[in-house]
């Protein structure tokens, strides 16, 4: 096939121009929260939110709301009540966020499972990008410059939040404040992204890219940008995946993450475990 026209021919179909406009945002997004999800150890936390927000994605689609309203809603209250039972009790980050994700998460199983007619737990789930029209499409682009808008914003500060807590309280930071202000940005990156993943992939896209970029870099500055470039290959990469070899799009795109991942876990220069190997024959021989 001429490759011209292997590079064109998905595009002659406009919900495959939008499900690619639709999945690079979102990859976008995600790959640059990522980064500072991975440094402070906020994994958890990312697949705490997306699956939180569950409830209010089947309470919208019940009301007839768009889906995002009651995702920010839930997402944003997973964030709050996590933050209230580490506040009020005794108990660990890592659990708090356990019993609150969880509850969430079950209740929303609960409300689909009374209503099975009504609201398809696979879309929900696993996204359908492939059916984003013109409003999802309008709806993530303008969440997601939201997003990066303000993270690129309190760049500095995110950031030495998150090498050196200690000193940022001591200038004068909130730790508090940006603590918030970072978990509502994750929650407005997860319904950012539930159209193109869905609940449960939305997790992948936002630990792989940063922890990829983490292999590669030694830099914050180009943490930042090798994790942005990995998502939106990966979200183009993904697409063409999908059309060519009849693949579900979220899940090629989450793969292609993986692949890229795998490749900088065994030959990254330094962090590689083959790229050490080599190194420590060279030295011994």
């Amino acid at each position: 096939m001429n490759p011209y026209v292997w590079l064109t021919e998905p595009f002659g179909y406009g919900f495959m121009t939008n499900a690619l406009a639709v999945t690079v945002a979102a990859a976008l997004v995600c790959s640059v929260l990522s980064c500072w999800l991975v440094l402070m150890g906020w994994a958890l936390m990312g697949d705490a939110i997306s699956h939180a927000v569950l409830p209010g994605v089947a309470l919208s689609y019940l009301l007839g709301l768009p889906f995002a309203v009651g995702a920010l809603v839930f997402g944003l209250g997973a964030v709050y009540l996590i933050g209230g039972l580490r506040a009020t009790t005794r108990l660990k980050s890592d659990t708090a966020t356990g019993v609150v994700f969880t509850t969430l998460f079950a209740l929303g199983l609960a409300i689909v499972s009374k209503t099975p007619s009504q609201v398809d737990l696979g879309h929900i789930l696993f996204g359908n990008v492939l059916g984003a029209g013109p409003v999802e499409l309008a709806q993530v682009l303008v969440l997601g410059a939201l997003t990066l808008g303000i993270v690129l914003y309190l760049r500095k500060d995110l950031t030495l939040l998150a090498f050196d807590p200690v000193h940022a309280h001591a200038i004068g930071l909130n730790a508090r404040v940006l603590n918030a202000v970072l978990l509502g940005l994750l929650a407005l990156t997860v319904v950012t992204s539930l159209q193109a993943m869905g609940i449960i992939l939305v997790v992948a896209m936002l630990i792989i890219p940063g922890a990829t970029a983490f292999l590669l870099t030694r830099r914050f500055g180009g943490m930042l940008l090798v994790s942005s470039a990995l998502g939106v290959v990966s979200a183009v990469a993904g697409i063409y995946a999908s059309y060519y070899l009849d693949l579900s799009a979220s899940a090629s795109v989450v793969l292609a993450q993986a692949l890229m991942f795998f490749a900088a876990y065994l030959f990254a220069p330094r962090a590689g475990v083959v790229s050490a190997a080599l190194e420590r024959q060279r030295v011994a021989a």
